[in-house]
């Protein structure tokens, strides 16, 4: 397995998932198996990369939804209607709004981006 930086990961991950959902209504989305199913794995790794991420980070980059990935963490486990409607929000809110900060921080701290956090 390669070892990439969380930072790396998110960003990756998240423009996957922009990507695939790009365009895409709520209901063409939930009605697509491959899509979905691709969707939430990127975002579990999304997920899996910034719970990795120190508290520390956290608690400098404090507009980034950290306790909506601890939640998005523990619902993607699941299939059902609950867990598609927080999916749709990832989609929608969750994933750009972290990937818009990243490159801000990234932008204006870059130092906090020269070590795997």
């Amino acid at each position: 397995m390669l070892n990439i930086s969380p930072f790396t990961a998110i960003e990756e991950a998240g423009t996957a998932v922009l990507t695939l959902t790009e365009g895409l209504e709520k209901e063409e989305f939930l009605t697509s198996r491959l899509t979905r199913a691709e969707t939430r794995r990127q975002l579990r790794l999304m997920s899996a990369a910034a719970l990795r991420l120190s508290s520390e980070i956290h608690a400098l980059m404090v507009e980034i939804d950290w306790d909506g990935w601890r939640a998005l963490d523990q619902r993607l486990a699941a299939s059902d209607q609950a867990a598609d409607v927080l999916l749709w929000l990832a989609v929608r809110a969750l994933a750009p709004d972290t990937l818009m900060w990243l490159r801000v921080y990234r932008k204006n701290q870059p130092e906090w981006f020269k070590v795997d956090a």
